[in-house]
This record gives C-alpha cells, structure tokens and sequence, in this order.
C-alpha cells in the first residue's frame, strides 16, 4: 500500500482567519493510501456516517493513480447506496497522486492515513499545518521524537489535532469494562496479562518495508501488539517501569518476531506482555485479576460484549455479580465506532481520546520494552526523551539490532520506490 509522499515545510501554519465551523454541514474527508485498510476499514466507516449527514469524502491520494481513481470510484458507489434514501448522491471524490494539490485544493476537515509507518510523519505535519485535524492508522510514527514533532504541529485550542487509529478502545464491551475499574466496584486491579499471538509467514515479510526499523518502525509489539497494550493501558492507567526481552527465532529480519515483558503500573498491578507472529494458533487476550473478580477479553481482531467474560469472586452478591456482566447494548469494537467519537471531537473543538498525551502512552512503553530487551536493565516511565538513542530510533542504536548503515540507506531507497 503506497502513497503520494509530501516535502515536511512546504505548508504555512493554518490561518486561524480561515472560516472553520463545523457546525450545520458534513466534514469534508480525504484518505490517503487507498489499499485494503483504507476499503475494508475506513471506507465502511465513512459510508455510514455519510449515511447520518456527518461525513463526505472529498479526495483519495495514492501514489498508483489507478488505485487513487478505483477508491475514488468504490467510495462514490458506496456512500451513493448507504444515502440512498437520505438525498442525493453526493459528488464523486477525486483523485490525486500529489498529497499538497488536494490539500490545496480540497482544503478538508479531516485527513484519514493509511499509509506505511514511514510516510506517517511528513503527511500528519502536512495536514495539520493546512488545517486538517489527522485520523493515522497506527503505528502513527516510527519514534518517540517523530511523535514529538507531529504533535508540536497541532493546534492549541480547539484543533486540529492528530488522533492514532486504535480502535480497540472502544465499543461497549470497554466502555463498560472502563468503567467497572474505574469505580473500583471489583476492587483494585493486581494482576493481568496482555497477550497478541498471532501468525505471519515468510511470504508477509516478502513485502519490502515489512521487518525493517526504518520503514515499519519496529516488529510484533509495534506493529501488531500495539492495539492489545494501548487498550490495556487504556483500562489500568499510567504503567511505570518494565523488564523486557525480545528475540528473532524465526524471521530473516532487523525487526524482532517476539516480545515479552514485565510491566508495573503506577496503581501497583503488575503485568505480563507477550508479543508474537510465530503463534498457529492466533488469539488476542486480555486478562484483568482485580480484588473481587477477574475480567477477561478472548478475541482476534475486534470484539464484541460475548466476547468478555467477567468471574466474581467467592461470597460477591449475585446481584452485583449480575450488575457486572450486564454490557448493554453490543457496540463492537471497529473504525467506525472509533470516527464517531472522533467527529464528535471535532464539532465541539476538543481534543480527541488517542492524541496527544493520551495516544503517545503506548509508544513510550513500546520504545520502554526495546530499550530494556536491547539493554537488559529496567526502564521506567519518563526515562526515555531527547538525547536517549531510544528517542530518535525504537532499535536504539543497539548492537546486534540496529541496521547497518549500508542496509539502513537501502531500506530508505525502497521505501521510496
């Protein structure tokens, strides 16, 4: 899946002059990289809420012009039948290879990035700078500093602000989850187990950018983990050190193909992390031992209410028992549960869950558990900021996991390509 890349600087800063409501009218969106995420995810996504008057999308941008042309035309048809019985069909999107023509020309509201980790940086800026707030498929950036950097662009009061696609935070099996350990109601949080085992073949590494510091920003914890452990760190709170290995026991790669770690958190529950693609048998799973019941969340990609299960405790009333397993109405966890929210934000100029501070928790653990596998010491939170190699780079220089210089420089020729 490949895309327009855009030169970082080439924008002004946003005229607060310019006339932004948002109130009264759909929010213009453009997609950028339009392959399977894009059409299987966000598409859907967008139709609906095309569907409900909130959104239009205006533009596609894709390096392949071909492929820019073809989402433009699914999009057209799609959001033309999901409004069918609304109004009229709205304008077709068009189609762009050149990321600063369509934000010239089409000025959104919202720019969503489905591009490669490496291109994520520049785009953001490039957004945010004409005026777009930015929907970025994860891993949002390749670093702690590149983070940084994005979110020095963002605006200060009411926006635009750039949120990281993690749409497993939300829905109602979490909303409801959320809450119970929020309230306490059973008990304080001990212990817990974040764990994605999942499997990748040799063929899914085939794909250039894929396995390389530069161009996916990491391997399993960054790439696929990422999703389990922020929707941890969404439930328990703020973590505050970790112990961590990886390894490469499989894959011909720079990247690692397993993680494990230790986590403390600062509310004193500890936790286990476990990152894989070497795992036939795939699962994604969450599992929460608080005081007076365990909580526990089996599914792959996305959940539903039946797919959380909630134990008591020994002498824990049936009635508040009941009150535990009561989720409500089944909203699963997806895209599109995610965008509501995030439209939401956007109309009343607030900023979004999954940005700032809130979405940069997840990458500093991450950056935490390469630094304490490549290191073999304890990491704790805050540790990492300008001057730590692990700022700039999730391989933090390493010996042993760092790229050569050679491979670094061809990695980045490829990316390009």
């Amino acid at each position: 899946m490949a895309t327009a890349e855009t030169s970082p600087g080439t924008h002004q800063r946003h005229d607060p002059s310019r006339p932004a409501p948002l109130t009264g009218r759909r929010i213009r969106v453009a997609v950028i990289g339009t392959g399977a995420i894009a059409r299987d995810s966000h598409l859907p996504a967008l139709a609906r809420l095309a569907e409900e008057g909130e959104t239009e999308i205006v533009a596609a941008v894709d390096i392949t012009a071909e492929s820019a042309e073809d989402f433009c035309t699914v999009a057209a048809a799609t959001v033309a039948a999901a409004r069918a019985e609304v109004e009229a069909a709205a304008e077709a999107p068009r189609a762009y290879t050149d990321l600063d023509v369509m934000l010239r020309e089409q000025r959104p509201d919202l720019v969503v990035i489905c591009t490669p980790p490496t291109l994520h940086r520049d785009q953001t800026v490039a957004a945010l700078r004409a005026g777009a707030w930015v929907w970025c498929e994860k891993p949002p950036v390749p670093s702690l500093a590149d983070f940084d950097a994005v979110e020095a662009q963002e605006g200060r009061d009411g926006g635009p602000y750039a949120s990281i696609v993690f749409q497993h935070r939300f829905g109602s099996g979490t909303r409801h989850v959320r809450r119970l350990l929020a309230e306490r109601a059973m008990g304080r949080p001990l212990v817990a187990h974040c764990q994605t085992t999942w499997y990748r073949d040799t063929a899914y590494y085939a794909v250039p950018w894929r396995g390389r510091w530069q161009t996916e920003g990491g391997g399993p914890a960054m790439g696929h983990g990422i999703h389990q452990m922020d929707l941890l760190l969404d439930l328990l709170g703020p973590w505050s050190e970790v112990r961590a290995m990886a390894g490469r026991l499989v894959h011909d790669v720079e990247t690692e193909d397993v993680s494990t770690a230790l986590v403390r958190f600062a509310n004193g529950a500890m936790a286990t992390v476990v990152n894989s693609v070497l795992s036939p048998d795939e699962v994604s799973r969450i599992r929460i031992d608080c005081e007076r019941a365990t909580v526990e969340l089996t599914h792959l990609y996305g959940h539903r209410n039946d797919d959380w299960r909630v134990t008591p405790a020994r002498g824990v009333p049936d009635a508040e028992a009941g009150a535990w397993q009561d989720f409500g109405a089944d909203r699963p966890s997806s895209h599109l549960e995610q965008l509501r929210e995030l439209v939401a934000s956007m109309r009343a100029g607030e900023r979004p869950r999954s940005s700032g501070a809130d979405g940069r928790t997840s990458l500093e653990l991450i950056a935490a558990l390469y630094k304490s596998a490549f290191t073999d010491a304890t990491v704790r939170a805050g540790e990492i900021g300008p001057g730590d190699p692990f700022y700039s780079a999730m391989h933090g220089d390493a010996p042993g996991w760092a790229p050569v210089m050679g491979e670094r420089a061809a990695s980045g020729e490829e990316a390009a390509a």
